[in-house]
Parts: C-alpha cells; structure tokens; sequence
C-alpha cells in the first residue's frame, strides 16, 4: 500500500469520527499550550537577563576594585597598597594578555540644590571612552559632557529627581508620588562635593555652644562651596524606566577629579585611602576599573590573573552561569508541570485509537484478506495518532502565542514581578520542538493500540459483528 493510501485513509477515518478526534485534539492543544506557554516563561526570564547584562557592559566586561572596599591602611603616606585602583594599576591593566581596554572610574556623591529643593546625587565619574560604550539613549537636546570645556557638566539619570524633595517640609517623591518642579536639561543646579562640612553648617546647635566655658573650643564649620552645574544631557525613559545609572548624575572622570582634589585639598576625599596618621595619599585611588576583554572565552582566564594581584573582580559572565543553572531549574519545574496536560492527553489518544480498532475490527480483518501487510496495518494506526498529535500540536502553539502577547501586554509597564521587557519568550526552535513532541506522543500513545491491530486474526475479525 503506498503513502499517499495511507495518509488519505487515515485522515478519512478522523473525518468520519469528528466529534471523538475533536476531543482528543482538544487534550492535545491544551497540553501543548501548557508546555509552550510554561516553558516561555523560563525563557523570557532568561532573555530578560541578557538583555541586563548587555546593559550592563556585555559578557566581556570584567570590574575591578580593591582588596580593601573601605580603603583604610596602615602603611607609610609613600605606598599605596598594590590592591588599590590608582594609574599605575591601571597601566598594569593594559599590559595583561587579552585586554582590550581599561577605563577607571570613581563613585562619590554630592548634595543637589534647585530653589526650595535638594537632594542626594549618586556621582559617576568615566572615560569619554566609557561613557561611550554605554550607548545611553539621552532626551531629544541631549549630549554627552564635553571632556575639554573644563566645567562639570552632568548626564543625568531618568530617575534622579526622585531623591529631591523640598528642604522645608522634606516631602518628595517618595512622598507625594509627584516629581520634583525642576527641568534638569534647562536649570541649573548647585552642587555640593563636600557634605560633611555642609550638613555641620547647617547644624546651629555646636555653633552656639562655642565660647560656653565648655572645655576645649569647638571649631567654626568650614563653609563649602557650591558649584554651578549644568546639564549635557537627561537619560530617556520615565519613573518606570530602570537602567544601572537610572539614579545617577554621569560626568567626565577627569574633570570630576580636578574638582575633588580642588574642593579637598590637604583633606581627606571621600571614599580614599588615608595613612595610619589620617593624611591623604599622594595618588588618587579610583573606585574601579572597567575592564573589557578581547573576547567572551578569556573573562574567566583573566577575571583569575587579575584576582591573583589582589583585586577584587566581578563578572557578568559569572552572574550568567549562576543564574543559568537557576533558571534550568525553573524551566524544568514549569515543563515539568505542561508535561502533566500533556501525559493526560497521550492517554486520551491511546482511548481513541482503541476505541477506533473495535469499531473497525472487521474493516481491519478485510484489509488483511485482501493482501495488506502488517506493517501496513501498524502504518494507518501510528498516522493517524500523528496526524492527532499534528494538529493539536499547531493549534496550541497557535494559542500559546497569542497566551504569551496577552501576558506580555498585561505584565508590561509593571515592575511586579522584577524584570524588565517580555516575561513570556516563544522562540522558533520552540514552536518546531513542542510541534515535534506532540507528534511523537501521539504515535506513542497509538503505539500499542497499533501493534493490537496487527496481532488480529483475519478470519475472527471479518466474523466479529
């Protein structure tokens, strides 16, 4: 008997029966949805990671910062200890096998103050180079700092003006659910780099204790400066909209430390190491490297040179092997669980096709006669467990879709569940697999119901009424 026979007869038989194959396909199209929809939850956990850590400088980004996170030392004001990020350091960097590019940079923070409102700013100091890299989708007038004009100029985060509130009454954002009244592209913004000194000027209580008779003399807090700051840019996106530096105000990392080192000179700079006898080093200490490797292969390899030297570094690549190991499990539970659906409907099929070889016992016993081989007989039943398995398998991945554009449409805008973008990933090789298992769950489960049709005897089955 040819293909195109059995393919044909196998297909008239489910016609014939509409209403039983209806319901059969039904158990499979769920079960297929199930597994479908189960397991692109998993991979839309997945795809939203890498999409964070291509934000977050890529697979072969490396950061590195010294041994000692509060950088205090004991040692001589001549030596910085070989753990600190200094220039040197970073010229050590350079010369390391499968080094691409060093760009240091230095974390502080500073007091912002706009009229009746002030508020913390998280300062990032990088590279031109750096800043760059960072492909930061600015506001319509935007640009990046200008490293040569000599003046602080800020890129600033799309979340910033939710640390700001109103000096008097200390309500902000976080209070009011209202932004601040401040346009950070067009205002200009006090900026202060010395907070001690400015939160002790604002504290009258020691002043008026001065002169008292109090042993020993308290005295007069140092007035800060305040610098005049404008913006060169605001980052795109609104108080939904989360990235690394969605709180922070970026700037040029030179330009950044000619104001540091001008505003604390002789003092201590926040966040630098000092001697035993609390005096300043004479090389500044940067918070951190960036390093990128020449390629995703040596990031382990150099991540281990590096921490052989003393340094602290963190991977992105690590952070993708451990939460890759997470999410298998994840996956594996979720379709773990469609499998169930789909178990339920392998036995509905098998119900099917053996309800299907007593109602055509005698159909099956004149095939037999006529000369149609067993090999024949077991073909017909295993296509037309296929053909089940088919067409449940493309409607369901059918609905799946549209399951998963539904949840993607109601997760999105919301930070409920954590993560960013699509929640729900169907990729192609997805729907081609779960397509291809309900095949072969269906000619499994008519498996043994074909191997019955087989094993009937000719004579008794022409006979059976």
């Amino acid at each position: 008997m040819r293909w195109s026979d059995l393919l044909r007869m196998s297909a008239g038989s489910l016609k014939r029966r509409k209403l039983r194959a209806f319901l059969t396909i039904l158990g499979v199209v769920i079960g297929t949805t199930s597994i479908v929809v189960m397991i692109s939850l998993g991979l839309g956990l997945q795809q939203s990671m890498y999409e964070q850590v291509e934000r977050d400088g890529g697979t072969n980004t490396l950061t590195v910062t010294g041994m000692d996170n509060y950088f205090y030392d004991s040692g001589s004001e001549e030596d910085v200890p070989d753990q600190y990020v200094t220039d040197d350091a970073v010229e050590m960097f350079r010369t390391l096998e499968h080094v691409k590019s060093v760009n240091p940079r230095i974390q502080t923070s500073g007091i912002g103050i706009k009229g009746k409102y002030m508020g913390y700013l998280d300062i990032c100091g990088l590279t031109p180079e750096d800043m760059e890299s960072l492909d930061l989708e600015l506001n319509p007038g935007g640009s990046l700092p200008d490293p040569d004009s000599g003046e602080l100029e800020f890129v600033y985060g799309n979340m910033v003006l939710m640390n700001f509130y109103e000096k008097g009454s200390g309500m902000g954002y976080w209070e009011t659910g209202e932004m601040p009244d401040i346009d950070l592209m067009s205002d200009q913004i006090f900026l202060i780099l010395d907070e001690d000194s400015y939160y002790q000027s604002q504290d009258t209580s020691s002043v008026g204790m001065m002169g008292e008779g109090a042993e020993g003399t308290v005295s007069a807090p140092r007035n800060p400066k305040k610098y005049v700051v404008s913006a060169s840019g605001v980052m795109a996106g609104d108080e939904n909209t989360y990235n690394e530096f969605s709180y922070s105000a970026l700037c040029d990392l030179d330009t950044l430390r000619e104001y540091l080192q001008k505003e604390f000179r002789g003092r201590q700079i926040p966040g630098q190491p000092v001697t035993e006898s609390g005096k300043p080093y004479s090389q500044f200490v940067y918070s951190s490297a960036i390093i990128r490797a020449d390629d995703m292969d040596h990031v382990s390899e150099l991540a281990q040179t590096i921490r052989s030297l003393g340094y602290n570094v963190y991977t992105n690549m690590e952070y993708i092997e451990g939460m890759q190991q997470s999410l298998a499990m994840v996956q594996a539970v979720l379709g773990g669980i469609g499998a169930v659906s789909l178990l339920v409907a392998a036995i509905g099929i098998a119900n099917t096709m053996m309800m299907s070889i007593y109602e055509r016992t005698k159909e099956i016993g004149v095939m037999k006669v006529i000369g149609c081989s067993l090999n024949n007989i077991r073909q017909l039943f295993l296509l037309e467990a296929a053909f089940i398995g088919l067409i449940g398998g493309i409607v369901g991945n059918i609905l799946s879709l549209i399951l998963s554009g539904v949840i993607n449409m109601l997760i999105s805008g919301s930070d409920v569940i954590g993560v960013e973008g699509n929640i729900s990933y169907i990729p192609p090789w997805l729907v081609l697999a779960s397509v291809g298992f309900a095949v072969l769950v269906g000619m499994a489960a008519g498996y043994f119901p074909a191997l019955r049709a087989m094993r009937l005897s000719p004579l008794a089955a022409i006979r059976n009424e």
